[in-house]
């Protein structure tokens, strides 16, 4: 059964579940839509799609260190082969995952400690586009063994003037792998500047 976190809120993926490995982190969002009236006519004027794109950062002694512990669409794989992205999804249409980030646990090198999984809103600053306009937005776990989910984070809080945000970590604690909920926003315009919070 999956377990529904709270911002904050700390689990252990390997200790709760013996034999994990690999797990494939999902991530979804939709945009909001005003109901009717005056809002609704601006919104649906702007063609815009929101284009989310989701990372994970890889982190040594909790720092960002070399441009390959960036994964996301325009670098897909670790060059451990440990952390792989699915692709692009340029609209967050259809039901389900936007982008799925996997994890092979037990390839990841040693020497880091930490997977910080980060959306941002490509060219979100241009468009005037917000996590405020985003809704149903989520984060889960999902054992690769059997598509079993894990646990889901669900964001619930206003996030409006935030253009990025991090979501969640995975990281070493112990011998273990834990799961940590963040769901911290920010007004980073890119990923880069995202990643400059952990150098």
């Amino acid at each position: 059964m999956s377990v529904n976190l709270t911002k904050g809120q700390k689990v252990s993926l390997t200790k709760d579940n013996p034999g994990l490995n690999e797990v494939t982190v999902g991530l979804g969002w939709d945009e909001a839509r005003p109901k009717s009236g005056f809002f609704a006519s601006i919104f649906s004027s702007n063609d815009n799609d929101f284009d989310c794109d989701a990372s994970a950062i890889l982190l040594q002694s909790g720092k960002y260190v070399d441009k390959d512990d960036l994964v996301y669409f325009g670098h897909l794989k670790h060059s451990s082969g440990s952390v792989a992205h699915s692709g692009d999804n340029l609209t967050g249409g259809g039901d389900g995952d936007d982008e799925q980030i996997n994890i092979n646990l037990q390839r990841v090198p040693a020497k880091y400690d930490k997977i910080v999984i980060v959306v941002n809103i490509y060219a979100a600053h241009q468009r005037h586009q917000d996590f405020g306009m985003i809704e149903n937005a989520f984060v889960r776990v999902v054992d690769r063994r059997n598509n079993k989910e894990l646990l889901r984070y669900n964001l619930t809080e206003n996030y409006k003037g935030m253009t990025a945000m991090v979501f969640a970590e995975i990281y070493r604690n112990n011998g273990e792998w834990k799961f940590n909920a963040v769901g911290f926003g920010t007004k980073d315009g890119s990923i880069n500047e995202l990643t400059r919070r952990y150098q």
